[in-house]
Formats: structure tokens, C-alpha cells, sequence
């Protein structure tokens, strides 16, 4: 199936992760459908991203920024509309489940708000003029922490939530405009920082194998390319008339009732 992806300018915001993150499986998925990915990033691996690209003919781009700080996602996403003269989507894929909870800090919740969640508004508050230009659309990166939450985590909880409802509420906004924007939800996905996780845990194997057999669908975790195939599909023309959804890529794991799966 052709997406009619290629050529299309992607900002991705928080593009920088690891090498097997769904950031970075989203990038090389956009890339292999000939789109041009723009990453807003803090990490330096968004450059090493870039030259890799650019050995594959892909005019990919890296801009280093604090997407926190409003003056620096301005001066970024103005930067990726001179160089390429529009912006055809917004993938914000920002998400760090640092567990400020209860006991942290007024500040440390603020500061986790502004990164999993003020980032997200900065960046689609900028692109919003091309966007409207090029009809094009947004997509959020989202949790089941945000619906279902996990304890211990209040800021990540508070942020994913808001980032549901400003998805719902920037899709009526811009309904007028024919930009369309959706959200996709993830479970349990494995990751290199998943992995990491486990083995700072005790007994992380178990840990492991109690998480997997909770999720229905084949009782694994979701790959990082289910999600971004996923991605490729709703930010193309193939879901014109899909906006507003949360779509799931969970196995099945936030909604069917664990009583299915037995003992």
C-alpha cells in the first residue's frame, strides 16, 4: 500500500531516542516510506540520525532544542520551515515516566509537566501556521498512564492525560482548517529502556513474564515498529477521515478483561 508519505515534511519532536526506541523506529520507518523527518531534540544522537540518513538520500534534518524553553522550539520549527518551505506533519513523541509522585516537589512536577506535556503545545502552537498551509496533520504520542494510571507517578499520570485531552480539543479547533489530529496509546512496549528498567530490579525476568502474561493478544509486549507502522498509517492519507481517535496499540492490554486469560 503506498502511503504518499514520501517527501513529506515530519517534524518529530523528542526523535533523539535510543537505537530501538519507538522514537528512533519511527524515524527509520518515515525514512523507508521517503518522507523527510525533522527532529527537535536536546540529545546529540539526532545528528548521528541525520548523517545516517543522509547516506540513504534522505533530506533529514536535527535541530538541537530544549523543547521546554518556547523561545528555542520557536526558533527550530522556524527553521525547518525555511529549509523546507512547509511542514506536512507533527509527530510529538515526547514521554519520560520519571515517577515525580506525591512526595516530589512542586517544582519537579512542574518541570515534568513542561517536558511531557507544554512541549507538545509549543511545538503544534508554532507549526500551526504551515500546518494550515499544507492541511496537514498532528499526531501525539500518548499512555495508558494518562487513563488507566500506575501509581507513583503523578506528573507523567497528570501530563498524558492533558495530552488526550488537548488532542480531542486541538481536533475541534482545527476541524475548520482540515488538519486532522489523533493520539495513539501504548501500553507495554518493549524497549531498550524497558530493559533497562528490569535490570535494575531484583528479579526483572519475573517482573517481565508477570507484565507479558497480562496482555491478551499473544501474551508479548508491543514492538516499537507495530507503533510506528502504526504512526505511518494515521498521518497518511490512508485515515483522511480519521481525527479525534486514541488509537490503541496495546494487545488489547488497557481494555479486554483479564478474567480471559485464566490462570
Amino acid at each position: 500500500m503506498d502511503l504518499n508519505l514520501k517527501d513529506k515534511v515530519v517534524i518529530v519532536a523528542g526523535g533523539a531516542g535510543e537505537k530501538g526506541s519507538i522514537s528512533e523506529t519511527i524515524l527509520q520507518a518515515l525514512v523507508e516510506e521517503g518522507a523527510i523527518p525533522a527532529i527537535l531534540d536536546i540529545d546529540d544522537r539526532g545528528a548521528s540520525y541525520v548523517d545516517d540518513f543522509s547516506q540513504k538520500g534522505t533530506n533529514a534534518s536535527f535541530f538541537k532544542v530544549d523543547l521546554t524553553k518556547e523561545f528555542e522550539v520557536k526558533q527550530a520549527i522556524e527553521g525547518v520551515a525555511a529549509k523546507y518551505g512547509k511542514i506536512d506533519v507533527v509527530v510529538n513523541v515526547v514521554g519520560s515516566n520519571d515517577g515525580i509522585g506525591l512526595d516530589g516537589s512542586a517544582d519537579d512536577f512542574m518541570e515534568s509537566l513542561k517536558l511531557n506535556l507544554v512541549s507538545y503545545f509549543l511545538t503544534v502552537k508554532y507549526a500551526l501556521a504551515e500546518l494550515k498551509k499544507s492541511k496537514g496533520n498532528i499526531l501525539n504520542i500518548g499512555s495508558k498512564v494518562g487513563l488507566t494510571g500506575q501509581g507513583g507517578t503523578s506528573a507523567y499520570a497528570a501530563a498524558k492525560g492533558g495530552v488526550l485531552a488537548m488532542t480531542r480539543e486541538w481536533a475541534i479547533d482545527l476541524v475548520g482548517n482540515g488538519i486532522r489530529v489523533n493520539a495513539i496509546i501504548i501500553a507495554e512496549c518493549w524497549t531498550p529502556s524497558y530493559d533497562s528498567w528490569l535490570k535494575t530490579l531484583e528479579d526483572g525476568e519475573k517482573k517481565r513474564q508477570s507484565i507479558v502474561e497480562k496482555i491478551p493478544l499473544g501474551k508479548r509486549m508491543t514492538t516499537p515498529r507495530e507503533i510506528a507502522d502504526t504512526v505511518l498509517f494515521t498521518i497518511s492519507e490512508r485515515s483522511s477521515h480519521t481525527t479525534g481517535q486514541f488509537i490503541f496499540v496495546d494487545g488489547g492490554y488497557v481494555h479486554l478483561d483479564r478474567a480471559m486469560l485464566g490462570e
